[in-house]
């Protein structure tokens, strides 16, 4: 059997790309220094709008009044629809479902994971087991039908013959001798005889995250990733020994991994200060070398007077990894809302969230925990929306989409609607 195009396209939709990004890029730099004038000049320039930029709620209310209540109707016909859809969508998070949302009109989604995932496996100055664990494990759970691992080599060895034995147990398909940016790639563009990954995740240094954000739209991407970060909210009560060994812990992972202690307490504060470069001093030369660097350039101690304070503060950093030593964990749980992975009480530790206690290591970092978690099975699994209707929906949902699609201008949308209404007897 053969695969036949009676018409092929010259074109494809990433063939305008790279005069766009240039364009982007531009504008984009030039808006980081103009900030709001240079939206509004841009505005004029493109849009030849000279007006407000803030919608006043006056001029809401007088659209509210003057916009014919026809449109009104099918707008809200449309909201209904789309709220009840999200609804159900968030009543039913992780698992197939179909509602119906009028008579006749019925939605749904089937969750269906990747087809082939790439995972990343760091192995320069240490050997990141537990990252092969994190990344292969989790595709494995989500049911990825193939996937690839690359870690990178030495001479006249390999990769890490622990990071080969762990990425076999945990069930790679492939393990490729590959690092840096030719093992991001590889996996992009199916090299060594594998499919092309759908998605590649794992950490990795700014080379590696550089090649991933760069490639990104091409193959999925778990997240745009920094250097490690940890941050942790303390009080009057808490252990400054453990906090300083914590804080060093993270360190340790480069010269330029972010420390960052948030307190109400002075006392715990100077303590910690002092403590860290001790603790640091301790250490063998490698490790040594990245905690120094890292703490004089990227630690920082944050002293509060309320516990709202460091909430807001911790918040705004949206640290990677997130430890409360506090006496009321719960209050803190409570309010913190952005972070990559919490750690309540002195008791856990980021490094055994790192390793080996469950919850998965691959997370936000650079205040992306505003907006994303870290890896979980469902960065592996498809979310696909499907409908069905009966011919007598058609009535009124076609009707109404017509309406909106010549609302907008859209009329080869209306007519996609105007010929069902034709075909099954009704008039729009």
């Amino acid at each position: 059997m053969s695969i036949t195009y009676l018409k092929k396209s010259p074109k494809t939709s990433s063939t305008d790309d790279t005069k766009t990004t240039g364009i982007v890029q531009n504008l984009l730099k030039d808006l980081e220094k103009t900030k709001e004038q240079g939206c509004i000049d841009l505005t004029k320039k493109f849009d030849k709008y000279e007006g407000d930029i803030v919608v006043s709620k006056d001029r809401i209310e007088e659209i509210k009044k003057t916009l014919d209540q026809k449109t009104k109707d099918d707008i809200r016909f449309s909201h209904e629809r789309v709220k009840k859809f999200a609804e159900a969508q968030l009543k039913n998070y992780g698992q197939d479902f179909e509602v119906e949302l009028s008579d006749g009109l019925y939605a749904g989604q089937k969750l269906v994971p990747v087809n082939t995932a790439g995972c990343y496996i760091p192995g320069g100055r240490y050997a990141h087991i537990a990252s092969a664990v994190m990344s292969v494990t989790t595709a494995k759970v989500a049911g990825v039908k193939n996937i690839i691992a690359c870690s990178p080599p030495k001479e006249g060895v390999g990769a890490h013959p622990a990071i080969i034995y762990t990425a076999d147990l945990c069930g790679a398909d492939v393990i490729l001798n590959l690092g840096g940016v030719p093992a991001v790639a590889a996996m992009t563009n199916g090299l060594f005889k594998n499919s092309p990954a759908d998605i590649i995740v794992g950490p990795g240094n700014q080379f590696v995250a550089e090649a991933k954000r760069i490639l990104y739209g091409k193959v999925g991407i778990d997240l745009f990733a920094g250097p490690t970060e940890i941050g942790i909210i303390a009080d009057s009560k808490a252990d400054p020994e453990i906090i300083a060994v914590d804080l060093v812990g993270q360190a340790e992972h480069g010269y330029n991994s972010p420390c960052w202690l948030y307190t109400t307490s002075k006392q715990i504060a100077e303590k910690v200060i002092k403590r860290v470069p001790e603790l640091i001093a301790e250490l063998p030369e490698i490790p040594r070398a990245s905690a120094d660097a890292a703490w004089r350039d990227y630690g920082e101690v944050i002293l509060c007077d309320t516990d709202d304070e460091i909430v807001r503060i911790s918040d705004q950093y949206a640290p990677e990894h997130l430890e409360v030593q506090t006496e009321n964990l719960k209050w803190f749980y409570d309010r913190l809302t952005n972070y990559g992975s919490l750690f309540m009480g002195e008791e856990t530790t980021v490094a055994y969230g790192d390793k080996c206690s469950g919850t998965n290591h691959i997370l936000p970092t650079k205040g992306a925990g505003k907006y994303t978690g870290g890896l979980f099975v469902g960065k592996f699994i498809k979310t696909l929306t499907f409908q069905r209707m009966t011919k007598e929906s058609t009535k009124l949902v076609g009707a109404t989409a017509a309406r909106i699609s010549r609302y907008e201008g859209m009329e080869a949308h209306a007519r996609t609607g105007d010929v069902r209404l034709r075909k099954y007897g009704y008039s729009n």
